[in-house]
């Protein structure tokens, strides 16, 4: 049986909801269909805001040949088989790279030259900022367009093209709970009308019982679990940490923003007392974008019983805090006049840098904050 999303998915821009910032008639992904321009970018958004739908329009009024590929489970084979592909009868191809922040950077390098020569045009989509997520040179070859979380009444719009009867009342209810996520509103939709008939509020909340809504990365369900990883760690109880890590990679947590909570972690909670903690994190994180999912958890646990086991000292947090405080609070006070360059006669002349020694025990903060003390070692 035809899924619901797919049985209403636009077929064109005319019946697509939502990012009229985009697809609109003078707008640039319109103007592009419009005007059958072939070009690569990227779709930044949310989940269930039509990326997926956008790409397949776009590549439709092109009459292109279309390939669509998950970063999560594709690798070098599946590009290098649709490269070699005989040319369709336009002789483009475009490449819809769903998830394309989950490509490591190896895979992303070997993307790279068949965008460069054109052999594959690219339309990546992500939920995470492609500028820490896509390496330069990739990026640069790509227009970024910037999606929004649809509106109540595009929500709505859409739930109406459902075909079923919905109160005002369970329509208010769809809207909420779908958080702006259209695909969300109609998996809702689809699962209660098939294990339960009615559209009631009640069996609503019955058909949110499966693993994937539970597990929203913008869900309360995503940050409970992050804090309970990170109190488990502070509180050096490894067992538990790895427990929410292994949480977080079967639901699928994109695995560079675990390392980079742990690499925060190595800094703010263990600190001076165990140094080495913010090479290895940043050793874990890089690992884990080099190798990706699966074997990128074996990395993070690594990290995780590290720091778990790791002694724990804030007091280099606690400082830096601190001298944040009153850099805000006094603003640009005054720098002593010994410790400023002086590259210039008259700087020189002005007294900058004048009676320097690289070794002095002279307070050298503003004379405003004389004798304040910000590190204090436990």
């Amino acid at each position: 049986m035809e899924p619901l999303a797919s049985k209403i998915r636009p077929k064109d821009l005319s019946e697509f909801v939502g990012q009229e910032h985009l697809v609109g008639d003078d707008k640039p992904i319109g103007v592009a269909v419009a005007k059958k321009h072939l070009f690569s970018f990227i779709l930044w958004g949310p989940p269930g805001v039509g990326k997926t739908t956008l790409a397949r329009i776009y590549a439709k009024s092109l009459k292109a040949e279309y390939h669509e590929l998950s970063a999560v489970s594709a690798g070098k084979d599946d590009i290098r088989e649709i490269v070699n592909a005989p040319a369709g009868l336009f002789g483009a191809k475009i490449l819809f790279l769903d998830e394309i922040h989950r490509f490591n950077k190896a895979q992303q390098d070997f993307l790279l030259p068949y965008v460069e020569s054109g052999k594959l045009t690219l339309i990546g989509a992500t939920t995470e900022n492609p500028s820490f997520e896509v390496i330069p040179a990739l990026l640069s070859r790509c227009q970024v367009f910037v999606l929004n979380e649809l509106a109540e009444n595009e929500i709505k719009t859409i739930i109406g093209r459902t075909g079923f009867d919905i109160s005002k009342e369970v329509e208010d209810w769809l809207v909420a709970a779908s958080g702006g996520d259209a695909r969300q509103a109609i998996a809702l939709i689809e699962n209660t009308e098939r294990l339960y008939g009615e559209m009631t509020i009640e069996n609503f909340k019955k058909s949110l019982q499966s693993k994937y809504l539970r597990y929203d990365k913008k869900g309360d369900e995503h940050y409970n679990t992050i804090s309970a990883f990170i109190k488990s760690m502070r509180a050096s109880q490894p067992d538990a940490a790895l427990y929410y890590l292994a949480r977080m990679v079967e639901a699928g947590e994109d695995p560079k923003f675990i390392a980079r909570r742990m690499v925060i972690f190595a800094s703010e909670d263990v600190g001076m007392e165990d140094p080495h903690a913010l090479v290895l994190a940043n050793a874990v994180f890089r690992a884990v974008e080099t190798i990706g999912y699966p074997e990128a958890g074996i990395n993070l646990g690594h990290g995780v019983v590290y720091l778990s086991q790791a002694p724990k000292n804030k007091s280099a947090y606690y400082a830096y805090m601190t001298a944040l405080d009153d850099a805000k609070k006094f603003g640009n006070l005054p720098i002593p006049l010994n410790i400023l360059n002086a590259p210039t006669k008259l700087m020189k002349d002005l007294d900058y840098g004048k009676g320097y020694e690289k070794y002095t025990k002279e307070d050298l903060l503003p004379e405003k904050l004389k004798g304040k003390k910000y590190y204090k070692k436990n």
